[in-house]
């Protein structure tokens, strides 16, 4: 094996996409995870240009992760929270020794830009590098076919999904479980803690 791919088996990404109901689903993930946080975590939420900086600021103003809106070429850091920004795509690269954000124009997928799914496929991508994918609440089904080309390429991805109990639309967590490569099913109260044990490895 490389010594720049021992490098890269540290790396781990959180990946998170959802939609209608989605600002308040954040809140309560992102509050509730300490500043210690062992893993970068990108967000696509469903909104338009304008919104998504508001919502970045908000969310780092309550939390005790850095929160920001993304921008092109930015380094993923640990403790960082990256929110695409509407009317962008957002991908994932592997750049030399570190993980970088690219942002595209490409065509809307599902009807939407910023895409679930597109940021899954880029996190399906990266080599040696471990990945969370969460879907939380949201209308619609992006983020599945994301979730299937993920585990199709790693099997040790963990996928996460809401439930229906605390899904304020429960359509795109729905269609993640529909693939039948979710890991874990869980309300929404649970996330921060099985994503702090499973990054942070503790439990």
């Amino acid at each position: 094996m490389k010594a720049n791919e021992r490098q890269n088996e540290d790396k781990q990404i959180v990946a998170i996409g959802t939609s209608t109901g989605g600002p308040r689903a954040l809140q309560r993930v992102l509050t509730e995870l300490p500043e210690d946080f062992s893993a970068p975590i990108v967000i696509v939420q469903h909104m338009p240009k304008g919104f998504t900086k508001s919502l970045a600021e908000r969310l780092h103003r309550e939390s005790a992760l850095v929160v920001k809106e993304a921008s092109h070429r930015d380094c993923l850091k640990r403790g960082h929270v990256y929110v695409a920004p509407g009317g962008y795509h957002m991908k994932i690269n592997f750049i030399h020794d570190h993980l970088e954000i690219e942002l595209t124009k490409e065509a809307l997928h599902l009807g939407h830009r910023p895409s679930v799914d597109v940021l899954f496929h880029s996190i399906a991508k990266l080599p040696h590098v471990q990945k969370v994918a969460v879907v939380l609440t949201g209308m619609g089904k992006d983020g599945a076919n994301g979730v299937q080309q993920i585990k199709s390429v790693d099997e040790s991805a963990v996928v996460i999904a809401e439930s229906s109990e605390s899904a304020i639309i429960n359509g795109m967590p729905a269609a993640a479980v529909d693939t039948g490569y979710t890991t874990y099913v869980l309300h929404l109260k649970d996330i921060s803690t099985s994503l702090y044990k499973i990054v942070n490895r503790r439990g």
